[in-house]
């Protein structure tokens, strides 16, 4: 029983010791599920093409990788969210045990073709959240010299959406350089560094895929769900 000294405001009823035994789950046999999004619809996009650089390798590494397509993605709140576009990127989410987000850097910010991808994601989907324990890997591609603007902006929206998002990054400077004309990227660090995101991403999905539920049970959803049941019992 807790001893209640000291924490008389504590709902007993929904706090809960950390169990490393409950972080040790059994873990799912499937290939990691990755989702990869990302920021332009340009003809020659370059972020599209970092894209399937990591696409590549992840599934060099054993993941099976979805590559979302925003064309024809409406604005936000410009449609009903059953339109098909909405509701293929809704159940890619919901598909995905790790996620790849990659934005070109525009007016030294995240493109707006990348947040309208994360505005039609809703925190809540029921009793269902669509993003909340996935891991998450960030990239940007700049025209100029190196910045990471766009990737710290990323983070933030990762963070607010509930996502695992792994400490290492990529940032991609004067894009246009760094692919050759079959549209491959040429060998250079930035190559390099790509790969160790995505490795680092394969290894964080691995690890928390089967604990997402529980590394993500929060104290305080606990105790609402407690006091809607006990009012229930009253009615």
């Amino acid at each position: 029983m807790l001893e209640r000294t000291g924490l008389p405001d504590l709902a007993t009823d929904a706090f809960e010791r950390p169990d490393p035994a409950r972080l040790a789950a059994s873990m799912p046999t499937h290939p990691p599920r990755i989702l990869l999004l990302y920021g332009s619809l340009r003809e020659r996009s370059y972020s599209r093409l970092l894209t399937f650089e990591g696409q590549r390798l992840l599934d060099a590494m054993g993941a099976e990788t979805r590559v979302y397509h925003a064309n024809g993605l409406p604005l936000p709140d410009d449609a009903e969210a059953s339109h098909p576009k909405v509701a293929e990127l809704r159940e890619a989410m919901l598909w995905s045990e790790g996620q790849v987000w990659t934005s070109p850097e525009r007016h030294g910010a995240m493109s707006a073709v990348m947040k309208a991808q994360i505005d039609w994601i809703p925190l809540p989907g029921g009793a269902i959240r669509p993003t909340q324990g996935r891991a998450l890997a960030l990239m940007q591609v700049s025209g100029g010299s190196q910045s990471f603007n766009a990737l710290n902006q990323m983070r933030v929206l990762g963070r607010w959406m509930r996502m695992v998002t792994i400490p290492n990054q990529s940032s991609v400077a004067k894009a246009w350089q760094e692919f050759d004309e079959a549209d491959r990227m040429k060998p250079s660090a930035f190559y390099d560094r790509v790969v160790d995101v995505m490795e680092e991403l394969l290894k964080f999905t691995l690890l928390t895929r089967g604990a997402s539920d529980y590394l993500t049970s929060r104290y305080s959803e606990r105790k609402e769900e407690a006091a809607k049941l006990e009012a229930l019992k009253s009615i």
